[in-house]
């Protein structure tokens, strides 16, 4: 039936570990792709499609859906996971990812799977995009919101800062942005390669509603996205405080785990760890 999915919290937690188990087991076995980023939003993804989006996993083309643009399309593991976790497509298809003929590129392609909303690839079009999308809803008297991830390096680029001025003037209080502010791009820490601090004045200076949050915070991240709903003159950006590779020790604020998948033993570590992080999640009252 076409709605939201209410997940408890503990329930979005127990799915998000599930999501980066996912994620750990596609790129070892595609032996290549984008793993800190990836396992990094899980509990964004999770929180987002198990209880705050309007969706239809039975009906992907369902009107009155609310959409979410994937602007830094390399970090699409994480996305295909929750895709298939939500009964978009079979989870089995997962480890096909990245291999020729498959469904799962490394970067999403719209018409290849079910839910997929752009084709992304080049950084820093999505904001435009999901501006692009939110303007027609408005215009159009519609009720679905628009969501979009974008990554914290992209915003090198000038075309990112054009979105932003468009969706101000227009008053698209109907889109939400969530930034994974990781701190880290494939070159290096973001404040080295091209320092963007202080990020939350500069939105809020190109007349966004800015609200920060810790990216791994389950009740944080839904709370941001209902307060985004609440703001209907002026478009929100959330900057979510998120930990590259989080759970996994030997990922965790690493650049250079920006693009690379892990070995055999790196996977099994990964794995037992979630494993574990899993039993302490269920423990919880």
């Amino acid at each position: 039936m076409a709605g939201r999915i209410h997940m408890s919290i503990k329930e979005i937690k127990l799915m998000a570990n599930t999501i980066r188990q996912d994620v750990i087991r596609m790129l070892l076995e595609a032996k290549s792709g984008h793993s800190a980023g990836s396992i990094g939003l899980a509990d964004i993804f999770a929180a987002l499609y198990f209880h705050v989006m309007y969706h239809d996993p039975k009906n992907p083309e369902w009107e009155g859906r609310d959409r979410l643009v994937l602007s830094n399309g390399h970090v699409c593991p994480v996305f295909y996971a929750t895709l298939a976790n939500a009964g978009y497509f079979p989870k089995e298809e997962l480890l096909t990812l990245r291999k020729l003929g498959s469904r799962l590129q490394g970067h999403p392609h719209k018409g290849s799977l079910p839910g997929i909303e752009n084709t992304s690839g080049s950084l820093g079009q999505g904001l435009s995009i999901a501006a692009g999308m939110a303007l027609v809803a408005k215009r159009e008297n519609k009720r679905w919101r628009v969501y979009c991830i974008t990554s914290d390096g992209e915003h090198n680029e000038g075309q990112v800062w054009e979105a932003a001025m468009l969706a101000a003037k227009y008053k698209l209080g109907n889109l939400t942005a969530i930034m994974d502010r990781n701190n880290i791009q494939i070159d290096g820490f973001t404040e080295d390669v091209m320092p963007l601090e202080p990020l939350a004045e500069k939105y809020r200076s190109f007349g966004w509603n800015v609200i920060e949050i810790d990216g791994h915070n389950v009740r944080e991240i839904i709370d941001a996205c209902e307060r985004s709903r609440a703001v209907f003159n002026k478009p929100t950006m959330i900057i979510a405080h998120t930990i590259p590779g989080k759970g996994i020790p030997y990922m965790e604020f690493l650049s250079e785990w920006h693009g690379k998948p892990p070995t055999k033993e790196q996977a099994d570590e990964a794995i037992k760890l979630l494993e574990e992080e899993r039993k302490e999640i269920e423990e919880e009252r």
